[in-house]
């Protein structure tokens, strides 16, 4: 493959494409990569559809859809785990003070709970609790992640389900908090993978490469949490390094790997998503997997809980 690499990313700041962008990493790997910005992980899933993009960071349920739709891609790597946070307005209690999620979810009902769009990871995850709880609150999706946060902060939304940096955002511009935390949602849940068209594999040096990069970035999120967020924060000249780092550091675990635990979870999104509509037929962790180049870019242990 000689033509440049078209890699579709989100705006959450802790997704390594942020660290890759803005560094020569790619570069000295002999990689000349086209970044797109798109609105959530559905909107991906088309550009996919649509043969735009020959790679992108998403969370795994808008994959499981499209593989349902017969999309060719795959997830190659991992990235994060556990990145959908519950939070509210500051007058609702947390997880902490009730003790129970039900209780925390029971303070909305009769109201809405924001999230991106239908078909991502955390429309999905707060449609589900909603329904396992049996509780009467509706699920309202807004088409990007900014919009969740205004519609918190003018109180057209007592509560939300979405990312860590949203979190940040929320606390930042109204007092809002974290009342579920993100291990108590959904454990080790896929928030975002690396997937690739299969076509792409016909070049398995540039996946490898890539995927070398990817970890390394990862790690660097990890090990050096301060260096990173100046990185994210001069690329996007948006939000500043404390921004990145109290979004870093809600949910501090980034790792490549592929682990048990990260497809375990991914795979009971399938059951959920064919209860709710969004697929009309099983899906096998084979169809949506292929293990063998991140197998060989990270061969060690998972870092994911360090």
């Amino acid at each position: 493959m000689t033509s440049p690499l078209n890699i579709g990313h989100l705006s959450t700041v802790y997704h390594t494409s942020f660290i890759l962008e803005g560094t020569d990493w790619l570069r000295k790997a002999g990689i000349e990569a086209n970044w797109r910005l798109f609105a959530s992980g559905p909107d991906i899933v088309k550009a996919f559809e649509n043969r735009e993009i020959d790679m992108g960071y998403i969370g795994l349920p808008p994959v499981i859809i499209g593989v349902a739709r017969g999309i060719p891609f795959k997830c190659i790597a991992g990235g994060h785990v556990e990145g959908t946070v519950m939070l509210a307005q500051k007058q609702y209690k947390t997880l902490d003070e009730l003790g129970d999620v039900g209780l925390v979810l029971k303070q909305f009902e009769g109201s809405a709970i924001g999230t991106p769009p239908k078909g991502s990871i955390h429309d999905v995850i707060a449609r589900d609790l909603v329904e396992r709880l049996g509780l009467s609150i509706e699920v309202k999706n807004y088409p990007w992640a900014d919009f969740v946060l205004d519609a918190l902060v003018d109180g057209e939304i007592p509560a939300a389900a979405g990312t860590p940096p949203l979190a940040v955002a929320a606390r930042r511009f109204s007092g809002a908090r974290i009342v579920i935390p993100p291990h108590r949602l959904w454990p080790n849940n896929p928030s975002y993978g690396i997937v690739a068209r299969e076509e792409l594999f016909d070049s398995p040096g540039i996946v490898m490469k890539f995927l070398e990069m990817h970890e390394r970035a990862c790690n660097f999120i990890r090990e050096k949490p301060a260096e990173a967020s100046k990185i994210v924060a001069g690329l996007t000249e948006i939000v500043d390094p404390e921004f990145v780092r109290e979004a870093y550091r809600i949910s501090p675990k980034y790792c490549s790997a592929l682990s048990p635990e990260y497809v375990a979870s991914t795979m009971r999104f399938v059951d959920v998503l064919r209860r709710m509509g969004y697929i009309s037929r099983p899906v096998q962790e084979e169809e949506i997997f292929d293990f063998r180049f991140i197998r060989k870019a990270h061969p060690g242990p998972p870092h994911y809980d360090l």
